[in-house]
């Protein structure tokens, strides 16, 4: 048997995929598969978008990589674009999700530290979050598949459950707590979308208690939910922290940690600093992708068949009952829970040449591209609807 040389931290799945064009990928034994995957909520626009491969070409051809000590205009560009779109004032730019939660987390402490409160280290974080692999991400997400075998745990990370709101406010209010940080959508927690009543909540408690308020808008961000980032869908429930990425690349690799100039005041020259973070290829896609996404009309058309998907597949939770306990999430970000197991659902589901994503809570999510058309969005509920004839017929093999 051939020993690969690749780190086996992977549990990977076949088929090997060589191309792929708008919601569709191809495999090297030229099955074609309906990609509800979207590498995880990144491929945003699809596979190799023809203005995304264009600006990514002509970057190319220029100037691949330069320090940051050394201006980059398509930074300026696209800190701007965000700023003028949200809450932010300023823009750090990195190179993963993972990357934009660390500068998120050191933000908030300096910012305590800056204003004479050093004690304020304290991060409250909820179960069935998370925020990426590093090892405070993993800290601050509180999940023991993560952390077991590190070593101790970082101090100043706090867990609270999200329905356990008289918890959190007190956490909220204790004289060590920095900030909190919430996925307005979790995605690996099963697709479960917060209220905007919660939100609010929370943010007042965070303004009252002098704690600052960190979303984490990595999956949920840039279009996903319809809005361009998730808590735009509720009044004053803005946050003073906000992690992006993803998306924000179209599929190439960058993220952003976005803060109002409060938040930031602690984060002075030399507090943080990235060798590839906002390099200018990875700015010439973004700002493509950024304006595609945030063109006018284009995420009214994603509502529109994010709600044709999702209204297909809560139809398939009334005929198979036996098999769907539950469709959630929002916008172009679906759970569907299960009855059977959620990975073999998976599986059996590539079977039908259809990609879904894993989740927790016995879910799998459909993150397809945000300019996925109604005849793909049907689609995909067929292709479903077959697997879900598959599991029934698999699942009640292995009860007899």
């Amino acid at each position: 048997m051939t020993i690969s040389p690749l780190l086996p931290v992977y549990n990977r799945a076949e088929p090997v995929f060589t191309h792929g064009e708008g919601s569709w990928i191809f495999a090297d034994d030229g099955r074609r598969f309906l990609d509800c995957v979207a590498g995880i909520a990144t491929d945003a626009l699809g596979h190799a978008h023809s203005r995304l491969v264009a600006a990514l070409t002509e970057q190319a051809g220029k100037l691949w990589h330069i320090s940051n000590i050394f201006r980059i205009p398509g930074q300026e560009a696209l800190a701007e674009k965000i700023t003028a779109t949200t809450f932010a004032d300023t823009v750090f730019f990195a190179n993963s999700g993972a990357e934009a939660i660390e500068c998120a987390l050191k933000m908030a402490r300096k910012y305590h530290a800056a204003k004479g409160h050093p004690e304020r280290i304290d991060i409250i974080g909820f179960s069935g979050s998370f925020h990426g692999r590093t090892y405070a991400a993993v800290n601050a997400s509180g999940n023991a598949t993560y952390l077991d075998g590190f070593g101790p745990r970082l101090p100043g990370y706090v867990q609270c459950g999200v329905d356990d709101m008289p918890a959190l406010r007190a956490a909220i209010a204790a004289p060590t707590t920095a900030a909190v940080i919430v996925e307005p959508v979790q995605g690996e927690g099963g697709a479960r979308a917060l209220s905007g009543e919660w939100l609010q909540t929370v943010r007042r408690a965070c303004t009252e208690a002098g704690a600052l308020l960190i979303y984490d808008e990595v999956q949920s961000g840039m279009g996903r939910t319809g809005k361009l980032f998730a808590h735009q869908w509720f009044d004053d429930a803005a946050p003073d922290i906000m992690a992006i990425a993803k998306a924000l690349g179209g599929g190439f690799p960058v993220g952003a940690c976005a803060a109002s100039e409060e938040a930031a005041s602690g984060m002075g020259v030399s507090a943080h600093g990235s060798t590839f973070g906002g390099n200018p290829l990875a700015m010439a896609v973004a700002n493509e992708a950024f304006d595609l996404i945030a063109a006018p009309g284009f995420l009214d058309k994603t509502l529109a068949v994010a709600a044709r998907l999702r209204a297909g597949l809560e139809d398939l939770g009334r005929r198979y009952p036996q098999l769907v306990v539950d469709v959630r999430g929002k916008g172009m970000l679906i759970g569907v829970k299960l009855t059977g197991n959620n990975r073999e659902f998976m599986a059996m589901a590539r079977e039908k040449l259809l990609l879904v994503a894993g989740g927790g809570d016995n879910c799998v999510r459909l993150l397809p591209p945000l300019n996925l058309s109604e005849a793909e969005a049907d689609e995909a509920v067929a292709r479903f609807a077959a697997t879900l004839d598959l599991a029934g017929e698999r699942w009640d093999r292995q009860a007899a």
